[in-house]
This record gives C-alpha cells, structure tokens and sequence, in this order.
C-alpha cells in the first residue's frame, strides 16, 4: 500500500483472542459474522479484518509515533485476511495481513510489548 510505516514498533494490544477463525471484525470489535464467499459477495468493498488483531504502536517519534505518522493512531494492526487474498503485494491502507491459521499461531505466541520491525521487502 506504500502506507504501512517502517521501522520499529511494539505489539500493544492483542485483539481476539479464543475467537473462531475467520471472525470478522469491525473497529476491533467483533461483528458475530464469519467470512465466507457469500459474505464477501454481500459486503464486495469491506476490508476485511479477520480472525486475531495485534495492534501496533511506533517506538520512533517523527518515523512511526506521534502526529500524522503515528502507527497506532492510524490503526495500524497485523491482522487475518481471506484466504484467497494475494499476500505479498500492497492491498491494504498500512495493515500487515496475514494467513489466519499462521496468525492465530503468531498470536498465541508474541506478548504484548513484544518488539516489531517492518523493513522494505527485499526485492
């Protein structure tokens, strides 16, 4: 998306825990909806934020914390993402996507307050 902000961030907030994979949710919440194709057909232009929520915050003030840069002001999260969606390739507005079974198992793995660093992809 050329939106996501680089360098280091922490996890500070852990959203979803124990819920069903493919939960959908809505302003961290969630919507008691689980994706499906039909779902999508229903709600075409959602951003679909599924299943587990880590939320970021920047440790780099003028780079990724504080003012209109500032990682968690701007809801930046690491989150699950249909499993037919393209990974790799920017397609969200700064979020980090992930498989939903590989992020379920990231998620009961990292604590918050555990040290995140985005990088350019290496070409």
């Amino acid at each position: 998306s050329g939106c996501t902000p680089l360098g280091a961030h922490i996890i500070r907030a852990k959203i979803g825990g124990g819920a069903a994979e493919n939960t959908v949710f809505v302003g961290r919440r969630p919507t008691g909806e689980i994706f499906t194709p039909a779902l999508k057909e229903q709600f075409p232009d959602r951003d679909w934020i599924l299943t587990r929520i880590l939320w970021l915050s920047g440790t780099e003030p003028g780079k990724n914390r504080l003012g209109n840069v500032d990682t968690m002001q701007r809801y930046i999260y690491i989150h699950g993402t249909p499993d037919a969606t393209v990974l790799g390739v920017p397609g969200s507005h700064g979020c980090v996507r992930m498989r939903n079974a590989d992020l379920i198992e990231l998620f009961e793995q990292v604590p918050v307050g555990t040290t995140v660093n985005i990088c350019e992809a290496d070409d």
